[in-house]
């Protein structure tokens, strides 16, 4: 799901492009590529703070459990 993108990755890239144009094309795709990940991971986070209320309405042990797992590895990640 991520990319991983390095700065010597992105010189790599940029020594190869002849025209400042396409390496200005590259940076932007690798921005636009992060920005929609940060977007996606935020969706989720709201996502199952929504489901980890529902588990505790219906007192879902396992579901709260499950939710409140995957919460805590994607607030971990956008730090």
């Amino acid at each position: 799901m991520d990319k991983y993108y390095s700065y010597t990755d992105f010189l790599k890239a940029v020594g190869q492009y002849q025209h400042a144009n396409e390496s200005e094309k590259l940076l932007n795709d690798i921005y636009l590529d992060l920005f929609l990940n940060r977007i996606q991971r935020m969706q989720r986070i709201e996502e199952l703070k929504h489901l980890i209320d529902t588990a505790l309405d219906e007192r879902n042990r396992n579901a709260f459990h499950l939710y409140a797992e995957e919460l805590s590895e994607l607030q971990e990640s956008m730090k």
